[in-house]
């Protein structure tokens, strides 16, 4: 009999040829559980998404209650659907008064996508720039943005006139003209493995997108819903961006994605030409339902309060010699080790102790710890001593050979 892994490998799509292939059956909290009934506790939220964990109760009770009204009624802005207009005022009523209207997607790629085309409209111009190390998602626009060759190579030809920066060196921003339409920034780098602004870096890039009338685009994909320890990344450096973009987080773990700007600047998308940027499933009733619930909850339950706290504990508890360097903000954190090899040592060892941890894409010697926001001191300190334990192992390897 041919298992369901198997007919994963047969007949759904691969992104690499080492796919995990764990079989989930339920997940509840800060857990997977496979069919088999191993737990692992998740320390990657899958990539930042289920901020709330999994299976939160007042998102799956959104989820039912919106099924029993209605789902998919027609493409995205032509009817008046209650989840899309309460999530959307809920969302201006946490950011500033310039960023209040928002276009609903599908998915952070698909926000960078139409930022971009906004900029693109409102400004008249053409050129973007972007910073190395960067990511912004796998469509052909995002990819351009993309901060790494290796991954953009093989799909040339994208976007021509892009020009790439060095994250935190000021003298780059000499490079933004009146030529560009937007720059798009992470405002901590995530795949470069959570780096983090210099204290003044984002404020000098406002000030040289202000002066040259270039929108600034922040893409807080990964960082948005609380991750960082406030609701949006840009508050703790009170600097606020033209357009952003939310994923992600977004929709307590159903797909949607917004990008947000003033009325002024979105209203440029309803003219010349109508209907210049247009979505289907982008805003969906269910996944709005969901997020609706996600923002409520993140605010009800001021879960950004215990965020500092939760840094403190994995910061004070993951201390190991093999550790190079420890970064992060928030409960986005990246331990920094001599090599990949170690990386994925440790990795694989974690998981066979039943803890999923990552690494990062453009930064593969740092392992990533970004695991759901409600994940109690319990849950840190077992995590901390998975991690060390797994770390002793390499190193008396080391040793013994």
């Amino acid at each position: 009999m041919i298992t369901e892994r198997e007919l994963f490998l047969r007949h759904v799509a691969q992104t690499s040829h080492f796919p995990l292939s764990l079989e989930i059956e339920k997940a509840r909290g800060c857990y997977l559980y496979e069919k088999s009934g191993t737990s692992y506790l998740d320390l990657i939220s899958g990539i930042a998404v289920s901020n709330l964990g999994h299976g939160h109760p007042a998102v799956l009770k959104a989820i039912k209650d919106q099924l029993d009204k209605y789902m998919h009624l027609m493409v995205y802005g032509e009817y008046i659907q209650s989840p899309q207009v309460k999530l959307a005022e809920l969302l201006a009523s946490v950011l500033p008064p310039d960023l209040s209207t928002v276009y609903f997607v599908n998915s952070g790629a698909e926000a960078i996508e139409g930022a971009m085309k906004l900029a693109k409209r409102f400004t008249g111009r053409k050129q973007f720039i972007s910073f190395r190390n960067a990511y912004h998602g796998s469509t052909q626009g995002a990819l351009s943005l993309m901060g790494d060759e290796r991954l953009k190579k093989p799909f040339y030809p994208l976007l021509s006139d892009v020009i790439q920066l060095e994250f935190n060196n000021e003298k780059d921003l000499e490079k933004i003209s009146p030529a560009c339409a937007a720059v798009v920034v992470e405002p901590i780098q995530g795949e470069a493995g959570v780096i983090l602004p210099d204290a003044l870096y984002l404020k000098k890039l406002r000030e040289k997108c202000t002066e040259t009338g270039t929108l600034l685009i922040f893409d807080e994909i990964q960082t948005g819903y609380g991750r960082t320890g406030t609701m949006f990344a840009f508050e703790r450096y009170k600097v606020i961006p033209d357009i952003l973009c939310l994923a992600k987080g977004m929709g307590g773990g159903m797909p949607l994605g917004a990008f947000i700007s003033s009325r002024q600047i979105m209203s440029s998308l309803s003219e010349n030409p109508e209907l210049g940027h247009i979505t289907t499933f982008g805003g969906h009733p269910v996944c709005c339902a969901a997020g609706l619930a996600t923002l409520q909850m993140l605010i009800s339950e001021n879960l950004m309060e215990g965020i500092e706290e939760k840094h403190r504990l994995f910061s004070e508890n993951l201390s190991h010699d093999l550790i190079v360097e420890k970064r992060g903000i928030g409960l986005f954190i990246a331990l920094e080790f001599a090599n990949f090899e170690t990386t994925k040592k440790l990795i694989d060892l974690c998981l066979k102790s039943g803890l999923i941890v990552d690494w990062f894409l453009f930064n593969t010697k740092s392992l990533r710890i970004a695991p759901p926001l409600i994940i109690n001191r319990t849950e840190i300190l077992k995590s901390c001593s998975i991690i060390n334990e797994n770390l002793n192992t390499i190193q008396h390897e080391r040793i013994n050979h």
